[in-house]
């Protein structure tokens, strides 16, 4: 009877034992097939600016294929590798997000909330032209092979980051206050 309880007990320590490693946190980084854009409109036109360079990493918990816990999320996106089509207009958003003293756009995650199996809240801080602002953000993630997509977007303004709204042709063109950044990131 003894053997069997001691068999049974270290069956149990090392079911535990590999389980608690099966859940263990791990750091996930960033990969090149990430996507970042911002849209917005104008009195011309409505227009996108997209970037593929972004670096990051991300503290996620992934048990039995699932997302169960976002610990830590950060991006940092170079300014000057969002690009529209059009070389005139990359020119003028760099200016209006004052590269000329802050080259990146940050994110860093505050905390994580889970909805439901595919959704979760992130709240977390942007820092665009040098102003840090805190904004929720909800996401979808899918687990992949290889570690979590995550997808979503959030609407800011201008005004939120202490800069003006762009324009050009000597004002005839004038660029809306709204805009949508979007993300589409793959962490492995």
């Amino acid at each position: 009877m003894k053997a069997t309880k001691f068999r049974l007990f270290a069956f149990v320590i090392t079911f535990l034992g590999i389980t608690s490693f099966a859940v263990a946190q791990k750091t996930y980084t960033l990969d090149n097939k990430s996507t970042f854009s911002v849209a917005g409109t104008s009195t011309l036109h409505d227009w996108e600016m997209k970037s593929a360079s972004g670096a990051g990493t991300a503290n996620l918990t992934i048990a039995n294929s699932k997302l169960t816990d976002i610990e830590a999320l950060s991006i940092t996106l170079l300014v000057e590798t969002i690009k529209s089509e059009k070389k005139s207009m990359d020119k003028v958003a760099y200016e209006t997000l004052k590269t000329d003293k802050n080259k990146n756009i940050k994110y860093v995650l505050k905390s994580a909330e889970k909805v439901n199996e595919t959704t979760w809240e992130l709240t977390g801080t942007y820092t665009i032209a040098g102003v840090s602002k805190v904004y929720k953000t909800t996401v979808k993630t899918t687990v992949t092979k290889d570690g979590l997509n995550l997808q979503g977007s959030n609407k800011i303004t201008f005004t939120d980051f202490g800069m003006k709204s762009p324009t050009a042709m000597l004002g005839t063109i004038k660029t809306g206050q709204d805009l949508t950044i979007k993300f589409n990131l793959n962490f492995n």
